[in-house]
């Protein structure tokens, strides 16, 4: 696969590319730029971030699970590209020099990258920022301190990464391939369903990086605009699978608060700026953060075949551990939820706050008229093989007056709905416990209480 962008402002062109060497070891074997670090090789710990531009703006991202081929028509700056050609530091170099932020050195590098891309975007959330960049020596505070102190400074005139390079679409319908449109991704996985679909890569660059897989037949989605579209009809929002999680966190803000900040805790900034929302539906991981949510909002999931849509409410997409409904040559191209999410909630259960996976995950959704309850959605991640609702819980509610009594007896139902395993992450009881809990939080949220698990409460 033949690719192009900008590294460091100049111009790369790679011939004949494996379609699964990583950014960061092509830049550590073939070009000497070793500050961008090798960590954790799973997106984990941002030693590896750099900033990745587009003409939708700059991002940080982790180049360790970042293939060479998602960066055809994208200028990538690394660590070594912040400073002046002259010599002078970058204003978030020169406040970690200032404020003593850093120590061993190994996560400076993209400490400061994740700071830098924060600089030029104007974010001021440093916590957030730095939530993917894990420092065990020098502490945060120091950290914070710089990022405070360069954030009043302006953007340096020599950090002008560039936008999308014209690039000739590649149309010959063999593999690794990046179809342009809609039409083109259909036939071509029409025409090679065995193939790997690749999106963020957030999730299969783990199968290269950890379970050494080697993967030939690969199409990637991120030059098929079709995908990242957000359609507002009025009632309902259709989200287009290539959406990152990043923009359906910012979207959720206004339209299901309660599911933004679950997401705001979902990976790191890097992982959201690169994970989509349709990858993480397809996977049909049972600890999957996003469905639960969907199936709470009433969700429908488009379907792609042969030119064909094919609408299933979200739900019935999870068969089994491992099985969705889906046919070969068949693809998620975008999922729609309803407006007016007023009254859902989403509870997020992991050993660490940010960017963990979580233990368990719960989505409520009731409508409550007149003191009783008309209808109800409620669905769990890891509390079975698949995200699933609670249809014997929400049974219990329908047509009860709506109370957290009510809410505490009808969590007694939930060891009807599922028999959760036990892991490394929790056990069976526990898990089934903190899902009752977690629906007498509801009916405790719903009554106006502060239910925020980081504040201390009498």
């Amino acid at each position: 696969m033949d690719i192009t962008f900008l590294l460091n402002g100049e111009r790369v062109d790679i011939g004949n590319v494996a379609p699964t060497v990583t950014l960061l070891d092509w830049l550590r074997e073939n070009r000497g730029l070793t500050g961008t670090k090798e960590g954790c090789n799973e997106g984990d710990c941002g030693a590896c971030t750099v900033m990745v531009t587009d003409d939708a703006g700059s991002r940080a991202l982790n180049g360790c699970i970042l293939f060479l081929p998602q960066l055809n028509g994208k200028s990538v700056t690394t660590v070594e590209g912040l400073a002046a050609p002259d010599g002078r530091l970058h204003p978030v170099q020169r406040a970690m020099v200032d404020h003593h932020g850093s120590q061993c050195g190994f996560c400076t590098p993209g400490i400061v990258a994740s700071l830098a891309v924060a600089h030029l975007n104007g974010e001021a959330g440093h916590d957030d920022v730095l939530a993917g960049n894990l420092c065990r020596c020098t502490g945060y505070a120091p950290i914070i301190r710089a990022a405070e102190a360069a954030s009043a400074d302006p953007v340096p005139a020599w950090l002008t990464p560039g936008a999308d390079l014209p690039i000739a679409p590649r149309g010959d319908g063999t593999l690794p391939a990046a179809p342009e449109t809609l039409a083109d991704l259909s036939a071509l996985y029409g025409a090679h369903p065995d193939a790997t679909l690749v999106a963020g890569a957030t999730d299969v660059g783990l199968w290269v990086t950890k379970q050494l897989r080697d993967l030939d037949k690969l199409i990637f989605l991120g030059r098929c605009t079709e995908l990242q579209q957000i359609d507002d009809t009025g009632d309902t929002l259709r989200i287009g699978a290539g959406v990152t999680i990043d923009r359906v966190l910012t979207l959720m803000q206004t339209h299901a608060p309660s599911y933004a900040e679950m997401l705001r805790r979902y990976g790191s900034t890097q992982v959201r700026a690169a994970a989509t929302i349709g990858g993480n539906i397809a996977n049909g991981s049972p600890i999957g953060d996003n469905p639960p949510a969907l199936i709470a909002m009433g969700a429908t999931l488009h379907l792609h075949r042969d030119g064909q849509t094919r609408d299933l409410p979200i739900e019935a997409f999870f068969l089994d551990y491992g099985k969705q409904d889906r046919a070969p040559g068949e693809f998620v191209e975008a999922v729609t939820v309803p407006k007016g999410q007023t009254a859902l909630r989403v509870y997020k259960l992991s050993k660490r706050f940010d960017q963990d996976i979580s233990a368990v995950c719960g989505a409520f959704n009731v409508t409550v008229t007149d003191g009783v309850v008309q209808s109800a959605r409620i669905a769990f991640g890891g509390m079975a093989g698949i995200p699933a609702r609670a249809s014997a819980t929400e049974a219990a509610l329908i047509g009860k007056p709506w109370s957290v009594e009510a809410a505490q007896a009808a969590a007694a139902h939930l060891a009807e709905d599922f028999t959760p395993m036990s892991d490394m992450r929790a056990g069976a009881t526990y898990r089934l416990k903190a899902a009752q809990n977690m629906l007498v939080r509801y009916a405790h949220d719903l009554a106006g209480t502060s239910t925020d698990i980081r504040k201390v409460q009498a």
